[in-house]
């Protein structure tokens, strides 16, 4: 049922039910399910069992009441209403009520889904956030997908939505790869006695090192080309040169992916523009900090946490949840009222932290911000076995590395499958990555099993025409003659599509979207096996073209949605 319709009926409902509660305090609640078995109707009802006991009367005297009063009203979306059990009220829709979505479908095309809750609204989405010490892994991959699937997610209900990545480019890490680099520029490798023991041991180093003392250029977005020096010993230059070279790297990588960004945000110009220290001497200035042992502690005790946290080592560098506090608040104020961040498990001690910092600073953060989506481990599968380490990388699998392997050397098809596959669960769900599965083309395969349902769409629509006004002009035929079961359930399938939209931003899932497509692609290959389309009789030729160009539609602006293309052929 489609929004409008569901919100009609609901009125229809309220306007029964108005009489039987007059002169009493109640204000209850009236849900619409839907029938665990569909031969009970299209929609059920339990306001009458609600409202009994408080009203001391009989539930199923109160349920026939309300199925009176709304017959009563001659809703046109209301075909019958009748009782069921102890006070169950089913109602079946009118067939030309369900056929409806087809025209709407058709008519909106893009936009079908799209809502406008988040007008006027602004809302940052920071995602993959890699430490520019190495390519890309699988865990950012999930990121990326995620990141990107629910920054169109907010798009489609109207948020003005900026997509950030925020460069961890200062700190212990960024020191050791700049060590790595240098060990390599002076001829040791992992193994050697003079190989740094906290080193990087991947072939990527050695890459670095290689093109660092050729004194090439490199450059990565949003920031200025670094040339290396050639000078094994100038630690600075070499590091500058490392953090560059790998941002550019990640820029490949982000790209293959088909992911974009709107800004990227450095740590170290935290540090630089004095934001980090601006911070901790507000939170001193509030009295939320005290001395022990040398250290500067924050009393996130005072917000919900364990226990309070180190900010200031006594060797005077600060603990990492610091910067990010720091970097919240520039968040507030570029004026972002909503915040949302996507990050590994790992990363679940650092949110009692960050809340409770930007707290104790009293500049009026709400005590939710931010929103966290925290993913668990993917694991990958390949020729039966576990992956565990890439050459290239030295420790782990690489984004490029998955999207190379599903799709056997072709980018695009790689691409679809990684980013379908990496939002096919839960965020807060381990997923295991068979690559075996990714290169099947069958339905073992979920992005195969979609995207095939599409093909068939194209397949079948360019054997009636390869017109466009013929296929535009489907909008508008006599859709009743849809009235074969499957055909009923693909309008119901099709009408779900907005409300699933709302319910997957609602609780920042976007797997929610996969989930859907798989449904909808499994309610059309089972129509396309128990009915044929291009039947002789003209108008059931026509209602049934409208009906899957309407599902077409549906599953391109699904797939567009996570960034997985719809192709015409398979």
């Amino acid at each position: 049922m489609l929004a409008q319709q569901k919100q009609d009926i609901l009125d229809s409902l309220k306007a029964a039910v108005a009489p039987l509660i007059a002169g009493t305090e109640l204000n209850p609640v009236i849900a619409l399910e839907r029938p665990r078995d569909p031969s009970h109707g299209d929609i059920a009802c339990n306001i009458a069992m609600q409202i009994a006991k408080p009203l001391k009367k009989n539930p199923r005297e109160l349920a026939q009441a309300i199925v009176d009063a709304v017959l009563a009203q001659n809703n046109p979306l209301i075909a019958s209403a009748e009782l069921a059990g102890p006070g169950f009220i089913n109602l079946r829709v009118n067939a030309a009520a369900k056929q409806a979505v087809v025209k709407t479908v058709l008519q909106q095309a893009v936009n079908f889904g799209k809502g406008t809750k988040g007008a006027g609204k602004k809302v940052i989405v920071e995602f993959v956030s890699a430490n520019p010490t190495g390519p890309l892994h699988v865990g950012h991959g999930r990121q990326g997908a995620l990141g990107d699937a629910l920054s169109a997610l907010l798009e489609a209900q109207g948020f003005a939505v900026t997509r950030e990545f925020y460069y961890n480019d200062a700190g212990v890490q960024i020191g050791n790869l700049a060590l790595s680099v240098q060990a390599r520029a002076k001829g040791f490798k992992p193994g050697d006695a003079e190989w740094p023991e906290s080193a990087y041991n991947g072939d990527y180093i050695a890459e670095i090192a290689a093109d660092f003392l050729a004194k090439k250029t490199v450059s990565a977005s949003n920031g200025a080309p670094v040339t290396g020096s050639g000078d094994a010993n100038d630690i600075d230059s070499i590091r500058q040169f490392a953090v560059t070279y790998l941002r550019n790297e990640q820029d490949i990588d982000l790209l293959a992916f088909g992911v974009k960004f709107d800004n990227y945000y450095l740590e170290s110009s935290l540090y630089s523009d004095g934001k980090v220290e601006s911070t901790v001497q507000a939170l001193i200035a509030a009295g939320k900090t005290y001395e022990q042992d040398g250290a500067l502690w924050l009393r996130t005790t005072d917000y919900g946490d364990d226990k309070d946290r180190v900010m200031k080592k006594s060797d005077g560098t600060y603990t990492y949840f610091v910067p990010d506090v720091a970097y919240h608040v520039v968040k507030w104020q570029r004026g972002y009222s909503q915040a949302i961040n996507v990050q590994g498990s790992d990363h679940h001690g650092t949110i009692a932290r960050v809340r409770a910092g930007l707290q104790a600073l009293g500049v009026g953060v709400p005590k939710a911000y931010p929103d966290y989506v925290l993913h668990k481990m993917v694991t990958v599968m390949k020729d039966g076995e576990e992956v565990k380490i890439s050459k290239r990388a030295g420790s782990y699998v690489t984004v490029r590395d998955l999207i190379e392997w599903s799709g056997a050397g072709d980018i695009v098809k790689g691409r679809d499958a990684v980013r379908f596959f990496l939002i096919s669960r839960k965020a807060d769900t381990e997923f295991v990555f068979d690559v075996d599965v990714a290169l099947a083309n069958s339905d073992e395969n979920p992005v195969y099993y979609v995207q095939y349902a599409h093909a068939r769409i194209c397949r079948m629509l360019a054997q009636y025409s390869e017109s466009d006004s013929e296929l535009a002009a489907l909008q508008n035929v006599d859709l009743s003659p849809l009235t074969a079961p499957r055909e009923a359930l693909l309008l119901q399938k099709l009408a779900e599509y907005p409300e699933m939209l709302e319910k997957a931003l609602e609780e920042l899932g976007p797997h929610q979207v996969a989930f859907y497509l798989r449904e909808l692609a499994g309610e059309m290959h089972s129509y396309y096996n128990a009915e044929r389309v291009l039947v002789d009789d003209e108008p059931t030729k026509l209602a049934r073209l409208a009906l899957i160009l309407a599902v077409r539609q549906v599953l391109r602006n699904g797939l567009s949605l996570i960034g997985v293309s719809a192709p015409n052929q398979m």
